[in-house]
């Protein structure tokens, strides 16, 4: 069957994605096709786009979305067609109207959480989810730092740190930024354009380092997150949006305290449909009391993916940015 996606045949900038027509199989066994009502947008789109993370070209691109099933393959039990579902992992290839994918990915929306929300809130709240519970289990009045505190994930993070009741000091790149992660939930916030984020860390914590920092942001920010750090502190580097964090010497981690450093990936913790289904109904249930909300920022039509990665490395941008077949 026909149906329209972005796919990109060498890797780039933006201008590497083409939207056009492309051929798709009926679902094999264990898999399901589905009609996607809303489509993600995500910083790792961005990585595999630029080559940062390799696959074989040419490729779809996308992890993310939410619609509705119109066909099951063989073996495909927890699912049927009509039902109303979302994912964050897979294949790459969400950037499409329909599309196939193993049904063991896949998870049911309850009626009372949108497509747009859903689409929104997936890998971000998943993220959120293995980062503070599973990664690292934060405690109530735990003071962390968590980078990036006004962006997609960032604005989740804030939110469910709040529902903990721990205190999170979000850095940011503009005093409107700070105002909206403060707003969301976070504790405190560092303006890194024009603050030493260590000796404010300090200066917020009565002196004392910290047992946990969260950086998504990569090589910029990451001799200043281990330098935030205490003795056997954690370092959880979940992101290069300044790019990949390269050379690490293990004898500096040695310096600074026998610190620990761990690189989680989503897929390691949502690895069975039983986990995944685990992570998504505690996700679905903080989004259906409003503990959580995604924070849309824009949604613009599949035809502009483009624009959308643009946008979304926009150091300017607040929020989440959705494609709409």
């Amino acid at each position: 069957m026909d149906t329209t996606s972005v796919i990109f045949r060498s890797t780039g900038d933006a201008s590497v994605l083409s939207y056009e027509k492309t051929q798709l199989s009926s679902p094999g066994e264990g898999e399901v096709l589905l009609s996607q009502k809303v489509i993600g947008v995500n910083f790792i789109d961005t990585y595999y786009r630029s080559g940062l993370y390799q696959t074989p070209l040419p490729s779809g691109l996308g992890t993310e979305g939410a619609g509705i099933v119109e066909e099951v393959g063989t073996g495909v039990t927890h699912l049927v067609p009509g039902d109303r579902v979302a994912y964050a992992q897979g294949p790459l290839g969400s950037y499409a109207e329909k599309r196939t994918l193993p049904a063991n990915f896949v998870v049911k929306i309850p009626d009372n959480v949108s497509f747009e929300k859903a689409a929104a809130v997936m890998l971000k709240g998943l993220t959120v989810s293995y980062l503070f519970h599973e990664t690292y289990q934060l405690k109530k009045d735990e003071v962390f730092l968590f980078h990036a505190a006004a962006g997609g994930v960032g604005l989740l993070a804030c939110q469910w740190a709040r529902h903990i009741g721990a205190r999170m000091i979000g850095t940011v790149s503009s005093e409107e930024k700070a105002k909206v992660a403060r707003d969301h939930g976070a504790w405190a916030t560092i303006n890194y354009s024009d603050e030493d984020i260590v000796k404010r860390v300090l200066e917020l914590n009565d002196g004392k380092k910290l047992s946990v920092v969260y950086d998504s942001v990569g090589k910029s920010t990451w001799t200043q997150s281990l330098d935030c750090l205490e003795p056997r502190g954690l370092m959880v580097n979940f992101g290069n949006a300044s790019g990949a964090v390269t050379g690490v010497s293990l004898s500096e981690l040695a310096s600074r305290g026998s610190l620990y450093v761990t690189r989680p990936m989503l897929n390691a913790y949502a690895n069975t449909q039983e986990k995944l289904s685990q992570s998504s109904e505690r996700l679905f249930r903080l989004v259906a009391e409003n503990v959580l909300d995604p924070g849309i920022s824009e949604i613009l039509p599949l035809k502009d993916a483009r624009i959308a990665h643009e946008k979304l490395l926009d150091r300017n941008r607040i929020g989440s940015l959705l494609l709409l077949p």
